[in-house]
């Protein structure tokens, strides 16, 4: 394991220890609060996909024409949300994403700061990574953290809890207006993945907002999260990518992307196994946090070695200075790497 369990325990413990308000029976939260606080070559396939030898990376996109009219969510405030993209994202782009969540200063970038400054630190580095590969061109991203696991059981013993309708159509106004697509992370704890999804589904109707779910907190074996690193398998990777390809189809509307994160060998279980869909894009994102050497060792193993479909790579603000003599790495190094992550997460 190329992060010790120490260093997990912090990472985990340190974003989502329980919640300050009471929960629902479903984990849902209340009184919106927690207390969690190189140089690139676009043009070449390998470059910006991985493939397995069985399957085809290749984007496919739609088979009939995407709607350009709203979507109907059955919510009138998010069918009045105009931003839609009217094509798969990847290969064309490059999504740089800033991860976390409005209500934890902790939980990285996109609470730690007020709205507006946020949003001009996301565009700021948005202006390096386009210097250092200026021919791919970036879509803006918000990734929230949506359904957060905690340190208690709650009424339904899930382990989790649910952002309220308010926390998440807040974070979509704001991609929204910034032209910014967004991400809806899933941290299920004891949840079973599917009911987390279908509480999602309505926001996921819209044409910019995405999904990603974390295998760190899928506690399998039942252990309380932030004690044990968990884990997805196959099944569950393709039951979420089953999921999105259905909104999709049921919609009309441009291929959604699935970010899964990974640090370790364990997290992720027969990735052999996972099936491609076209109107599905999977990142598999390497989301340890360390020295360079380490983060450029584990995408290596875990990402490079078990390719999917698309790769990317996370950067933390903070915790990629916590041992002596570390640092964050430059977009030129990351961009180094093989094959070039295409997308770009901050926390």
């Amino acid at each position: 394991m190329r992060f010790s369990l120490a260093a997990f325990t912090f990472l985990a413990l340190s974003q989502l220890t329980g919640c300050s308000s009471q929960s629902n029976q479903d984990g849902s939260e209340q009184n919106g609060k927690l207390t969690t606080e190189a140089s690139a070559e676009p043009t070449k396939a390998q470059s910006t996909t991985v493939a397995r030898p069985d399957s085809s990376a290749t984007p496919v996109a739609a088979a009939k024409p995407i709607r350009t009219d709203g979507i109907s969510t059955g919510d009138l405030e998010l069918d009045s949300l105009t931003y839609a993209p009217t094509e798969a994202i990847l290969p064309k782009k490059r999504i740089f994403a800033y991860y976390g969540n409005p209500h934890s200063k902790k939980m990285g970038i996109l609470g730690e700061y007020p709205k507006d400054e946020m949003l001009r630190r996301l565009d700021a580095e948005i202006k390096n990574w386009q210097k250092a590969d200026p021919n791919t061109p970036i879509q803006p991203a918000l990734h929230l953290v949506a359904i957060s696991a905690q340190g208690a059981p709650g009424k339904d013993g899930g382990y989790r809890l649910r952002m309220s309708d308010k926390t998440i159509k807040k974070v979509l106004k704001w991609g929204n207006e910034h032209n910014a697509i967004v991400f809806l992370d899933i941290q299920r704890g004891h949840a079973p993945l599917g009911p987390e999804m279908k509480y999602l589904e309505k926001y996921l109707k819209l044409p910019f907002v995405h999904l990603g779910i974390d295998p760190e907190f899928s506690m399998v074996t039942g252990a309380k999260p932030g004690t044990k690193i968990g884990s997805y398998d196959a099944a569950d990777i393709n039951q979420a990518v089953n999921f999105l390809a259905q909104v999709v189809k049921e919609n009309n509307i441009p291929p959604k992307v699935l970010v899964v994160h990974r640090f370790t060998q364990g997290m992720i279980k027969n990735y052999k196994n996972i099936k491609l869909n076209p109107a599905v894009q999977i990142v598999m994102d390497m989301d340890g946090w360390g020295p360079p050497v380490l983060k450029k060792d584990s995408y290596h193993d875990y990402i490079q070695k078990e390719p999917v479909q698309y790769t990317g790579f996370k950067l933390f603000y903070k915790n990629d200075f916590r041992k002596p003599g570390s640092r964050i790495m430059k977009p030129e190094e990351v961009l180094a790497l093989t094959p070039v992550p295409m997308y770009i997460q901050y926390q």
